[in-house]
C-alpha cells in the first residue's frame, strides 16, 4: 500500500521530527498529491528545503497557531491524511502551564475537530514514552510493551499533558464523518528521540564543552533506555498511515498506540551522550555528582526555593524531581507489536544512525565552541 494520490498535513513540520518526516515523505512517497506543512514559524533552513524541492508533489507552507481554529479549518480543508508532530516538549518546567496545556491539549482537540469537519479520514498522533513514566517511585520496565501493566502517577506537567492528548486522539477514532466515511487515528509513543538536529544533544554538547570536553554523569550506569533515532520514528510514521489505507491492518492499528524503538542499544542518556562523541575524543564522568538519593532530596530542595521565590522572582531550577527519576530508571520497550500490527521495522541501523549524528556533533563543535567563548567574556 502507497501513498500516491494523498494529501498529507504535517504539524510542527518546522521541528526536529516534523521536518525528517516530511523529507521521508519526499523522498519514498514521489506520488503524493501534496503536503501540508504547519508550524508556528519555519527556520530559514526548513523554508528552503520545501521550497526547492524539485519532485512532483505539491509542498505548502503554512505558518500558523495550532491554537487557531480558523487556521487549522483552512489547513484541513481537502486533506486526507494529518501527521500531528506539533507540541511543546518541556522537561524542567520553563514553559507556563497554561500555554503548555493551550498548544499541547487544546490545540491537539482543535485539529481533532477540524479534522472531523473536513472528513480527513486518517490520524497519527506523535506521543512519547513520558504518558506513562516512569512513575514517581522509579519503578522500571524492561523490554515492556502495550500490555505490559504499569502504575503511572507522574504528574509533571508535559507528561501530563501529553497523556491527555494521546487519550483525545484515541477516544476520536471512530467518529463518523460527514461525507460518510469513519474517522480512524492511532498514536505513536516514541522512545527519546536522538540524531541531526537535536536540541538536548547540543544543550549536553555544550556542557562537556565547558567541562573541558568531559560529559557530565547525569545518570547511573545501569538506567538502561532504548533511544530511537529520528529517522526511524519519521519511518513508523510513514509505514503506520499506509497501513491505515489497507482495511486488514486498519482494523488492527486502529484506535491504539504503539511503543517505536529500533536497535540502538540498550544505555543510559549520560552513555548515549559519550558513546555518540567518544571517537571525537570526548570522555564522561565515571560517577554522578552525588548519590542518587541526595541528588533527589537536592532536587526536591531547588523546587522549594523556586516556590518560595515565586512571588518574587521567576527562578528555574537546573533539575526536578521528575527529571532525576526519568534520567535514572531502567525504562526500555519492544517495537514488536509495531512490527506485527503495521510491518515497522527500523529503516537504519544503529551503526549508521550512530555515524550521522556523530558527524553532526562534528559539524557543531566549532561554532558552539566560539560561541560559548563569546558568551563567556
Amino acid at each position: 500500500m502507497s501513498l500516491a494520490g494523498v494529501s498529507c498535513l504535517v504539524t510542527g513540520a518546522s521541528g526536529f521530527l516534523g521536518q525528517r518526516i516530511v523529507h521521508l515523505l519526499l523522498e519514498e512517497e514521489k506520488e503524493l498529491a501534496e503536503i501540508r506543512t504547519l508550524d508556528i514559524a519555519f527556520s530559514d533552513e526548513a523554508r528552503r528545503n520545501f521550497t526547492n524541492f524539485k519532485g512532483q508533489t505539491v509542498v505548502k507552507i503554512l505558518e500558523g497557531d495550532i491554537r487557531d481554529a480558523t487556521f487549522l479549518n483552512s489547513a484541513c480543508e481537502g486533506v486526507s491524511l494529518v501527521i500531528h508532530t506539533a507540541s511543546i516538549i518541556d522537561t524542567l518546567g520553563l514553559v507556563e502551564k497554561q500555554l503548555l496545556w493551550e498548544v499541547n491539549v487544546t490545540g491537539t482537540q482543535l485539529l481533532l475537530d477540524a479534522c472531523v469537519r473536513s472528513n480527513v479520514q486518517h490520524f497519527i498522533y506523535t506521543s512519547t514514552i513520558e504518558v506513562i513514566g516512569p512513575n514517581c517511585r522509579g519503578d522500571p520496565i524492561c523490554n515492556g510493551d502495550e500490555d505490559t501493566a504499569y502504575h503511572s502517577t507522574s504528574g509533571f506537567p508535559y507528561a501530563q499533558s501529553k497523556r491527555l492528548a494521546e487519550t483525545s486522539v484515541l477516544k476520536a477514532n471512530g467518529q463518523a464523518l460527514k461525507d460518510g466515511g469513519i474517522f480512524l487515528t492511532c498514536a505513536l509513543r516514541s522512545m527519546y528521540i536522538f540524531g541531526e538536529g537535536c536540541r538536548f544533544l547540543q544543550t549536553h554538547l555544550d556542557k562537556s564543552l565547558l567541562n573541558k570536553n568531559v560529559y557530565l554523569r547525569i545518570s547511573r550506569k545501569d538506567a538502561l533506555v532504548n533511544p530511537v533515532y529520528v529517522g526511524n520514528i519519521a519511518w513508523a510514521h510513514i509505514q503506520v498511515a499506509k497501513a491505515l489505507r489497507n482495511p486488514e491492518r486498519a482494523k488492527h492499528v486502529k484506535g491504539h498506540f504503539y511503543y517505536i524503538s529500533d536497535d540502538t542499544p540498550h544505555m543510559s542518556y549520560a552513555d548515549l551522550n559519550y558513546e555518540l562523541t567518544k571517537e571525537l575524543g570526548f570522555g564522561i564522568e565515571p560517577h554522578p555528582p552525588m548519590p542518587l538519593m541526595m541528588l533527589y532530596y537536592f532536587a526536591l530542595l531547588l523546587e522549594v526555593v523556586s516556590f518560595l521565590l515565586r512571588p518574587f522572582v521567576k527562578y528555574i531550577p537546573s533539575t526536578n524531581r521528575h527529571l532525576v527519576i526519568l534520567l535514572n530508571t531502567q525504562f526500555t520497550f519492544s517495537y514488536r507489536k509495531a512490527w506485527r500490527d503495521f510491518g515497522y521495522m527500523p529503516r537504519y541501523k544503529w551503526k549508521e544512525a550512530k555515524q550521522r549524528t556523530s558527524q553532526w556533533i562534528a559539524s557543531l563543535i566549532p561554532q558552539r565552541t566560539a560561541y560559548l567563548k563569546h558568551k563567556a567574556v
